[in-house]
């Protein structure tokens, strides 16, 4: 009798793979690049280590044009680290107008997301690379 109060769960898509995720996110979805907001991403290639712990990636942005390639970094505390062919999550930090468009947009490694898209909700986080002293930031 009071089936009808309960909430349904939210329907949810899985996805075979990050890249087939990757693939979807650039069809359907809309994420425009706003001060932090979390953009999917594809790990394409590891860079260097730096001295003080920061690892560089070559990352490709979800977009409707098929991704955008940039060079990001974790955090230097971060906990964990992606691989090559991780879906994560772009956090954009600042928007750099002055700089040539394929260094315009600053930020860093934040998520790991597993491959399933939850509907209304958005990516389903895996990890976090995101050091646990970092102060979120507050907005008036």
């Amino acid at each position: 009798m009071f089936e009808w109060f309960r909430r349904k769960p939210p329907e949810s898509l899985e996805f075979e793979s990050n890249q087939a995720a990757f693939d979807h996110a650039c069809r359907n979805g809309d994420y425009p690049v706003l001060l932090e907001a979390l953009i999917p991403a594809l790990v394409i290639r590891e860079g260097a280590l730096d001295p003080d712990g920061v690892r560089h990636f070559l990352l490709r942005l979800a977009d409707r044009n098929g991704g955008r390639e940039l060079w990001s970094c974790t955090l230097q505390e971060a906990p964990a680290y992606p691989q090559v062919g991780d879906l994560v999550g772009f956090k954009v930090v600042k928007i750099a107008s002055d700089l040539p468009d394929e260094a315009s947009i600053l930020g860093y490694i934040a998520v790991q997301l597993a491959a399933v898209l939850v509907q209304k909700r958005g990516w389903r986080i895996a990890r976090s690379y995101t050091p646990p002293n970092l102060k979120p930031t507050l907005r008036w």
